[in-house]
């Protein structure tokens, strides 16, 4: 069964980590494989640091689509015990 869900409905649901029960945050972007038509990995704004008085933010999560386990109607749920941090600058 193939289901279709707009890439709007996708980034307005929250990411999960499972092994962890840490909420991610929404979908920040998505890396697509137009080729084949398939998402590649979502890509997650970096969590919130405060550091000597300033607020800022690390690096975006990226979270490859092997590691989604489900996605349900509020959130998405994925599996991993770390995700790989890139700069705005790195992403290709």
């Amino acid at each position: 069964m193939v289901l279709i869900i707009r890439t709007n409905e996708l980034r307005q649901r929250e990411v999960i980590n499972i092994l962890d029960g840490k909420r991610l945050g929404t979908i920040k972007d998505m890396d697509l494989d137009l080729e084949e038509g398939k998402i590649k990995s979502l890509i997650l704004p970096g969590q919130k640091e405060k550091t000597f008085f300033f607020f800022g933010r690390s690096e975006d999560l990226i979270i490859p689509w092997e590691k989604v386990i489900r996605v349900g109607v509020d959130v998405i749920l994925v599996e991993s015990p770390g995700f790989t941090n890139i700069s705005a600058g790195d992403k290709k």
